[in-house]
């Protein structure tokens, strides 16, 4: 089984024919991925990739009744981009953009609030249910169906433990991004209700980043939760110097939180295994589902 996605999951796109989502779009739809169509201002009846491209969410939603929106729009446009999917109701709005304004961003999250939509990212590279959907920037080759559910911070680490997990005999049932943006939509603590309610994720696991808060705030879940499936998890930026930007704005440790090392011992007390390194994250995974903690 998986989380939030599958090979019924109706997707459109959000700035469609722009070249990047051209690429990534026809990736996903080689995939298997079910898009329906696009939302491009001022290119209203025209197809792109096979697909019809609407002026507004509000007629695509009429036309194709699609369950996700991919927004690829510039970060000047893309907070506008997520509220109308937001109130177009749309249920599942995935965004890969990078940089949107912080403020843009909190009133992305003001709206976000009651409505019938999940947002995730920005800045991440998508979810994908190996076999099935593939909806953001990720490579499908990397990713086998299995019981080993991923949320991640990092895209390229998410790769790398999709590609250990694979090699180990393990796969995927989901893997997503919950963005690197100091603001952003779905949190860890999303992420493992929605593991843990799933039949077919057996195990989990978490890789996280310095700055921030979000690995400290999963751990307080998991300690409170105390879940019978296992947890492991992978904290980058151990040894990254203090008061530094590493990468992008959601990696600022300042004033002695948000580091690698607080994280680490906030999820070890709640129970959760810690991969000793990158490179060890599929056999962690690996010994953990044996041990069956």
């Amino acid at each position: 089984m998986s989380i939030l996605v599958d090979k019924e999951t109706r997707v459109i796109c959000q700035g469609l024919t722009g070249a990047q989502a051209s690429f990534h779009c026809e990736s996903a739809i080689a995939y298997g991925t079910n898009i329906v169509g696009g939302v491009v201002p001022g290119r209203g009846g025209q197809r792109h990739l096979h697909q019809p491209v609407f002026d507004t969410v509000a007629e695509a939603v009429a036309a194709t009744e699609p369950d996700c929106s991919l927004v690829f729009v510039p970060p000047a446009n893309a907070a506008d981009a997520i509220i109308e999917s937001i109130e177009a109701e749309i249920p599942l709005i995935v965004c890969v953009t990078e940089r949107i304004p912080v403020l843009d961003m909190v009133r992305v999250k003001h709206r976000l609030e009651g409505s019938k939509s999940r947002l995730i990212g920005p800045n991440s590279q998508g979810i994908i249910t190996p076999g099935a959907c593939k909806i953001g920037v990720m490579p499908g080759h990397h990713h086998r169906p299995g019981p080993v559910g991923i949320a991640s911070r990092s895209a390229s680490l998410t790769y790398e433990a999709a590609d250990q997990t694979s090699a180990v005999g393990l796969g995927q049932s989901t893997s997503l991004g919950i963005g690197g943006d100091p603001v952003h939509g779905v949190s860890f603590v999303d992420c493992l209700e929605l593991f843990l309610d799933d039949a077919g994720t057996e195990a989990i696991l978490l890789i996280g980043e310095i700055g921030g808060s979000a690995e400290e705030e999963a751990a307080a879940y998991i300690q409170a939760k105390r879940p019978d499936k296992p947890i492991v998890a992978y904290v980058a930026g151990l040894h990254a110097p203090a008061e530094r930007r590493m990468g992008h704005a959601g990696t600022v440790n300042v004033k002695g939180q948000g580091d690698a090392a607080g994280k680490i011992a906030a999820l070890e007390a709640a129970g959760v295994t810690i991969a000793p390194s990158a490179a060890e994250i599929g056999s962690s995974l690996r010994a953990a589902l044996r041990r069956g903690a």
